[in-house]
């Protein structure tokens, strides 16, 4: 089946909002019929096509993609059901000096966020959405977040006319007419307008990444809206990730009393068979996929994935705190997932897998740096030119993605997308930090863990003298994608916890894979060890080890710390746990600096936190 079969044919007249809309009605279809008819009349299509979400109508869209030179098919011999897309150099990342927050009160978007009025901004990409879809498909893509109809799940609907985000948006989400049926009895739902800005004229030959020059990704947090412009890259495209579940959700959260976070979540199981959920916050590159899928060199104790990257809290009735992964599948970065560092993650691409921006192997498979220990001999390169190891280029885009659906995880928990969730046992808190934080601290409870999210930082510099460099600041792994005032997003946290019961809350954990020594190694090995840091946490919260006060916060025991079968010096054990004060009292001046930026809205417990900090240095 060919898209024409699935679209309206291309007539002179107006594309009909109605489309192949299938016969679901209600109020709530009326009003999105209407929407969508306003969107096809400022960006004129020649099409409109319903998505059904179909095993057909998919395999139809990457068909039509293959026979149009947007997506190549891999060797199904090696990849079956697999496809490589190749961007446009300019359209490689996140957009995010192009990425604002349109809030009608720029203190409500806060400094951490590109603000700009919704007046202006709509007076900006209004002309630039008309006529954008000339020459091609709109697609109306009804989606949830989360279970259809779950009680933590929330949904959307996404126009785009780039065939490969509505693929990409059937493996990240739950797409289809169960979710219109939702729509048609109330539900409430996010309006996205995502437009590549490539209109065709009659007789136009179109390209294999059509992308515009000026790009915008906008959201209206009191409208509830996202409007993407210019880009058909990753979460500038696919806007049920970033833009929804994290910028707008986080609006809606702080509105209905959730949380929406950049967190992965896991089930760690011990070897009596007691479970525990894990909620983590990573800001990139600090080893978030691979705790999400971590394989623990501990015998015994095991680890199933429920998500990767984004977790939505509520508060239950029982005093607990209850996620959900609201996502369905996986959006990763490629360089530097391998068998050595990831195994999981590589057995989960074994096919039906849409991956953008890697290299083509001769035998039509794919590969990118890290993949391998030894790179092939010869490649066709993200951009397409022939590539060898000496030609002294990444074969891959640093920033080279796969997207696949979360079930395919050889780890993924039998009941990862159970609309009511997990309830939490732990938090982590986690960056990149060469000096000062330890191996892992607990926070002595709430609002200690809340300061502890807020100051989370990765160092820009190695710092291998031993001194605190300079920090780039990522609190709660959120400053991206926080749609408010980051300040009153403190605040919200610090609120959450009053919601739960002080015995049942989750505890709150930081902790930190890359401290080094000061000749420069890792003092950690990482990557499955880290498996004894986990269980050291879970039995922080079964009560089974006592900790050590530090004035930073409670510190492990040595001789609690399962070392069996790994080679860790007791030099190195030592400084993995050092607490310098005069370097802690540095980074307290640090963190004052960053609360200032928020011009007095820091919350007073946070404040008080900090103060508190600075008294036990001194005082130690």
């Amino acid at each position: 089946m060919a898209i024409a079969d699935i679209t309206r044919p291309t007539t002179s007249a107006p594309a009909s909002a109605s489309g192949d809309l299938p016969s679901i009605s209600g109020p709530g279809m009326d009003a999105l019929i209407e929407w969508v008819g306003e969107i096809a009349a400022l960006t004129k299509p020649d099409r409109i096509h319903w998505v059904s979400g179909s095993r057909a109508e998919n395999e139809a869209l990457l068909r039509e993609q293959v026979e149009q030179g947007k997506l190549i098919k891999l060797n199904p011999e090696w990849r079956p059901g697999s496809y490589l897309a190749r961007s446009h150099p300019s359209d490689v990342a996140r957009t995010e000096a192009r990425t604002f927050i349109a809030s009608e009160r720029e203190e409500d978007a806060g400094p951490t966020n590109n603000w700009v009025a919704p007046s202006e901004i709509r007076a900006t990409i209004t002309p630039l959405f008309d006529g954008s879809m000339r020459g091609r498909t709109m697609y109306v893509v009804p989606f949830s977040m989360g279970a259809v109809g779950g009680p933590l799940s929330h949904i959307g609907v996404q126009v785009t006319d780039s065939a490969y985000a509505v693929t990409s948006i059937g493996i990240m989400t739950r797409v289809g007419t169960d979710v219109l049926r939702e729509i048609a009895n109330g539900a409430a739902w996010v309006k996205t307008v995502h437009s590549v800005g490539a209109p065709l004229a009659p007789g136009e030959e179109d390209v294999a990444w059509p992308c515009n020059d000026e790009k915008y990704i906008v959201h209206f947090p009191d409208t509830l809206e996202v409007w993407s412009y210019g880009s058909g890259y990753g979460g500038n495209a696919i806007l049920a990730k970033k833009c929804f579940a994290l910028r707008i959700a986080s609006v809606i959260g702080r509105g209905e009393g959730w949380m929406a976070e950049h967190m992965l979540l896991i089930r760690v199981i011990s070897p009596q068979g007691k479970a525990y959920h894990i909620a983590a916050a990573f800001p990139s590159a600090c080893g978030k996929t691979n705790l999400a899928m971590l394989r623990p060199t501990i015998p015994g104790w095991r680890v199933e994935t429920l998500g990767d990257d984004i977790a939505w809290l509520r508060p239950g009735e029982d005093g607990r705190l209850w996620a959900i992964n609201p996502e369905a599948g996986f959006f990763g970065v490629a360089p530097g997932t391998g068998e050595s560092t990831n195994v999981t993650a590589v057995e989960t691409l074994w096919g039906n897998t849409i991956f953008t921006n890697v290299a083509l192997r001769p035998d039509g498979d794919v590969w990118w740096e890290g993949l391998t220990d030894e790179p092939p001999a010869e490649l066709i390169d993200w951009e397409g030119n022939p590539w060898t190891p000496a030609s002294g280029r990444p074969a891959a885009h640093p920033n080279s993605r796969f997207t696949v659906r979360a079930d395919q995880c050889p780890q993924i928990a039998d009941d990862w997308d159970a609309p009511e969730g997990v309830p939490i046992d732990a938090i982590l808190f986690g960056g990149r930090r060469a000096t000062n934080v330890p191996l892992v601290v607990e926070a002595t409870d709430w609002a200690h863990g809340v300061f502890l999210g807020s100051t989370i930082s990765s160092e820009r510099t190695a710092a291998a003298e031993g001194t605190v460099g300079e920090l780039r600041r990522d609190p709660f792994a959120m400053l991206p994608f926080c749609g408010y005032n980051m300040a009153d997003y403190f605040g919200h946290w610090i609120k959450m916890g009053q919601k739960l019961r002080f015995d049942r809350a989750p505890r709150i954990f930081q902790v930190n894979w890359f401290r080094k020594g000061t000749d420069g190694r890792f003092l950690w090995p990482g990557f499955g060890d880290n498996s004894r840091v986990i269980e050291w946490i879970v039995r922080r919260v079964d009560g089974e080890v006592p900790a050590i006060d530090s004035p930073i916060g409670r510190l492990p025991r040595i001789e609690d710390l399962n070392l069996d079968g790994i080679e860790v010096p007791a030099e190195d054990l030592e400084e993995l746990f050092a607490v310098d004060p005069q370097s802690w009292l540095h980074e307290a001046d640090l963190t004052e600096e960053f609360f200032g930026v928020f011009d007095g809205r820091i919350p007073a417990p946070l404040n008080a936190e900090l103060a508190a900090l600075r008294y036990r240095l001194k005082s130690s």
